[in-house]
C-alpha cells in the first residue's frame, strides 16, 4: 500500500472591515502582509469613513496585489452597521477558508498558517476561534486575555471541542470575530445574517449545529482595547456583573426572544440540523419567552421566575445562569 497523499492546501481569504480606523489600520495592514504563510485574497469592505482611512486602504491593497494576491475594495459612502458590512465582505470572498479582521488588532505572524492548518488537517472542521492577548490603545499588554476578561470557563471550550458546542453558545457567546476563521461552505447556511444578532455569533452557533467547531487557548492576535471599540472585552468582574445585572431593563429580555425566535426558525429550514438540536434551539425560545412575559408586579415575577427555573433552564440557557434569576427579579420595566 502506498502512502497517504497530504491534505490538499487550501486557499485563503481576509475579510476586513473598516470604519473610520486610521490610527490603527496600517500596524493591522503590515501585520497581514508579514505572515508566514500570505493570503490568498483580501478583502476589504469599509462603512462610509471620513478620517483617512480609504487612502490607507487602497495603499495596503496595492501593496499586497504586487505580491499577487487578489484584493477588493468595497466602498460606496453607506453606513451600514458592522454585521451588515462583515456580511458584504464574507460574501465577496471566494476562498477556501474565509479569516475575519477587525481593523484595529495586530495578527502574529502565525495566525493565518495555524488556522490553515487546522482545516486542511481536519475536512470536518467548519469554524474554528481563539483566545487573544489584550492590549491598551498603544499596543502595550494588558496582563490578561481575552477568555479571562470575558471569563470563558474551560468547560465550555473542552464542550465546544467535544462536538457539543450548541449548547455551550446557546447559553453565551464565546466566540470573538477577531479570532475566528470558517469555511467558506458556512456562509450559505448562515446567510443572509440577521440583524437581531452580531456576525461573530451567528456565525459561530450555525456552525456548532451542523458541523464542528474548534476552539483553542493560542493567542495569535494582540486584540486592542480603546475608547472606540464596537465591541470589546471588559473584564467581568462580579462587581460589573452585577452592575450589568442592574441597569438592564425588561426589553432585554424581549431582545433575548426575538433572537431565540430568529434561530429556532433557521435551524428549522436547514437540513443537515438534528432534530436534538432543533429541539434545543426551540427550548431556547420558549425559556426566553417566558423570561420577557415576566409581569410587572414583584411578586409575579418571583412565581415566573421560579415557573422558568424548572429543569435548571437558567443553568442551560440563560447566560448568567442562576446570577440570571436574580437579574429577572429585580429587572425593572422598559
Amino acid at each position: 500500500m502506498g502512502e497517504a497523499s497530504p491534505p490538499a492546501a487550501l486557499s485563503a481569504g481576509v475579510a476586513l472591515c473598516t470604519y473610520n480606523g486610521a490610527p490603527h489600520l496600517a500596524e493591522q495592514f503590515e501585520s497581514i502582509l508579514a505572515q508566514n504563510r500570505m493570503p490568498d485574497e483580501i478583502v476589504v469592505s469599509d462603512d462610509g469613513s471620513t478620517d483617512g482611512t480609504v487612502e490607507l486602504i487602497r495603499e495596503f491593497l496595492h501593496r499586497a496585489a504586487e505580491r499577487g494576491i487578489a484584493v477588493r475594495y468595497l466602498g460606496d459612502g453607506v453606513r451600514r452597521g458592522v454585521t451588515p458590512n462583515f456580511a458584504l465582505a464574507i460574501a465577496s470572498c471566494s476562498s477556501d477558508v474565509i479569516v475575519l479582521s477587525d481593523q484595529d488588532d495586530v495578527w502574529h505572524a502565525d495566525r493565518l498558517g495555524v488556522a490553515l492548518e487546522s482545516f486542511e488537517r481536519d475536512p470536518g472542521l467548519l469554524l474554528r476561534h481563539e483566545n487573544a492577548r489584550l492590549v491598551d490603545e498603544r499596543g502595550q499588554a494588558l496582563g490578561r486575555t481575552l477568555f479571562e476578561a470575558l471569563a470563558v470557563p474551560p468547560e465550555d471550550r473542552s464542550r465546544i471541542n467535544r462536538g457539543q458546542g450548541f449548547g455551550a453558545y446557546l447559553r453565551r457567546n464565546i466566540a470573538t470575530g477577531a479570532t475566528m476563521s470558517f469555511r467558506r461552505a458556512l456562509y450559505p447556511l448562515a446567510a443572509p445574517l440577521p440583524e437581531e444578532w452580531v456576525h461573530d455569533e451567528w456565525l459561530a452557533i450555525v456552525a456548532a449545529a451542523v458541523g464542528r467547531v474548534e476552539v483553542t487557548d493560542n493567542c495569535l492576535v494582540d486584540y486592542r482595547q480603546h475608547g472606540t471599540n464596537v465591541i470589546g472585552a471588559p473584564t467581568r468582574t462580579l462587581r460589573y456583573r452585577m452592575a450589568r445585572m442592574l441597569e438592564t431593563s425588561q426589553a432585554r429580555n424581549a431582545a433575548l426572544a426575538a433572537r431565540s425566535v430568529v434561530l429556532a426558525d433557521r435551524l428549522g429550514a436547514i437540513d443537515t440540523v438534528s432534530d436534538q438540536v432543533r429541539a434545543a434551539a426551540r427550548a431556547k425560545a420558549q425559556f426566553e419567552f417566558e423570561r420577557a412575559a415576566l409581569p410587572a408586579a414583584r411578586i409575579g415575577r418571583i412565581r415566573g421566575v421560579l415557573r422558568a427555573s424548572r429543569g435548571g433552564r437558567y443553568s442551560h440557557f440563560a447566560s448568567q445562569g442562576m446570577l440570571d434569576m436574580l437579574r429577572d427579579v429585580l429587572q425593572r420595566a422598559a
